[in-house]
């Protein structure tokens, strides 16, 4: 799959967004190995811990259905309309990425339309990461 379809997924996902706190849409895109995608947006609660970030949305249904192996995520944020500015995953979601992919390896494609994105490993958005195989 390409970027762009990835990127359609993660803005449809995006419309699926529960905000009513920040207004703040974020929808995610993740890819597995086998070419399966898996959306995620971001669901707010009035507690504000409970919230849920789109990335780990994705992750969490993906792993819950027996997926450990991926690929790429595409993100896409912003308040109503059209997302204007890239939308990077939280320092909890990128370590809940190196739980469950190689860093040097899974793309991280942050986008604001299907023409204008940019794409890093997990490496680059999280050095010196910790995960699994540091314990």
């Amino acid at each position: 799959m390409d970027n762009k379809e990835l990127i359609r997924q993660a803005l449809e996902a995006r419309e699926r967004a529960y905000v009513p706190y920040s207004k703040y849409k974020v929808g995610a895109a993740l890819l597995t190995k086998e070419g399966k995608v898996y959306q995620g947006c971001n669901i707010e609660n009035a507690a504000y811990t409970p919230t849920n970030c789109a990335e780990r949305t994705a992750f969490f249904k993906a792993v819950s259905e027996g997926e450990r192996a991926f690929e790429a995520i595409a993100i896409v944020g912003g308040y109503e309309g059209a997302p204007s500015d890239f939308a990077y995953p939280c320092g909890v979601c990128r370590q809940v990425m190196m739980e469950f992919c190689n860093p040097k390896k899974f793309r991280v494609i942050t986008a604001i339309s299907e023409d204008n994105y940019l794409e890093k490993t997990l490496e680059e958005m999280l050095p010196h990461g910790f995960g699994p195989e540091n314990l």
